[in-house]
């Protein structure tokens, strides 16, 4: 096991995606800003969906516009579709994250599409990034459970997985998108993933709506998997998967990867004041355990 993991903060867009006080962009790129003051190095920014649909996400354009460029640090930009893309590619964000489902179902519920369209979609979309030389990744939603459909066949998401491959994307990501999944599952669909891809980037994504998100980090990670979403906090959800809550917390995935001794770059004191901070333009308190136990503090010298 080598000993750094990249983390991915993604609570800029799917974190606050579904809260329902709506924050303004100097609160955003506040919130941003500190993120990389802690050492956060890529950071999922925004999303360009219909604002009527996701209403957190109606500034994008001036947001992305204000992002400051910082040596080092990536901005990840969520699309859902063709217009998607043609406004994130004209903003210059620096990544483009594409999203499909791993079901019929939730996949025309959330993207107005079927899985084939999408497909088609994304596979244009990819043609058009690689000659603009456009780093392109996808997210398959739901690879570990549906919210409409049930359980999903990790073969299913494999086939998928290698589909998008054989595209040639820059990075391909695995989200427990309603938090279903346990430790043996992301075992097992990794098992299965990672020899379709080859030596393609492998993320993964987890939600701790039942409480699992940290112990399938650690799954994904002994797997050989060197990049984990996580969000500030651990505050998220998706806005159209009934019952969907937060986002497995950056500060809680932090303080496991630094007892167990794995680097990050990232300063979870700095993770957990943010979290606090986000906690008064939110008006609610986070959701992450490590934010309110607080670290375990050093054995005292003898």
């Amino acid at each position: 096991m080598n000993d750094f993991v990249e983390i991915v903060d993604v609570g800029p867009r799917d974190g606050i995606q579904s809260q329902s006080t709506l924050l303004d962009t100097d609160t955003k790129i506040e919130f941003i800003e500190r993120l990389i003051d802690a050492g956060v190095r890529r950071i999922e920014a925004a999303s360009f969906v219909n604002p009527k649909r996701v209403p957190q996400m109606a500034d994008v354009d001036e947001l992305v516009s204000r992002l400051q460029k910082h040596d080092h640090v990536k901005y990840i930009g969520l699309v859902l579709n063709r217009r998607g893309f043609d406004r994130a590619v004209q903003s210059g964000i620096d990544q483009i994250n594409c999203t499909t489902v791993a079901s019929e179902t939730f996949c025309q519920r959330n993207q107005g599409a079927s899985v084939d369209e999408m497909f088609r979609t994304i596979a244009e979309i990819v043609v058009e990034a690689q000659a603009a030389k456009q780093f392109v990744g996808v997210t398959i939603a739901a690879s570990f459970g549906c919210p409409f459909e049930g359980e999903i066949a990790p073969q299913r998401v494999a086939t998928m997985a290698r589909q998008f491959a054989d595209l040639g994307v820059d990075e391909i990501a695995l989200a427990d998108t309603i938090g279903v999944a346990v430790p043996s599952d992301v075992s097992r669909l990794l098992e299965l993933v990672m020899p379709e891809i080859g030596a393609i980037p492998l993320r993964v994504h987890f939600h701790n709506t039942r409480n699992t998100g940290v112990a399938n980090a650690y799954a994904a990670i002994q797997a050989g998997v060197r990049i984990i979403d996580a969000s500030c906090g651990g505050v998220g959800g998706c806005p159209f998967a009934p019952g969907a809550t937060g986002n497995v917390a950056t500060e809680d995935i932090l303080y496991m990867l630094q007892r167990m001794g794995i680097g990050t770059g990232i300063s979870i004191e700095k993770i957990i004041a943010t979290a606090k901070w986000l906690e008064g333009p939110l008006g609610s308190a986070m959701p992450a355990m490590v934010s309110r136990a607080g670290l375990f503090p050093p054995v005292a010298a003898a």
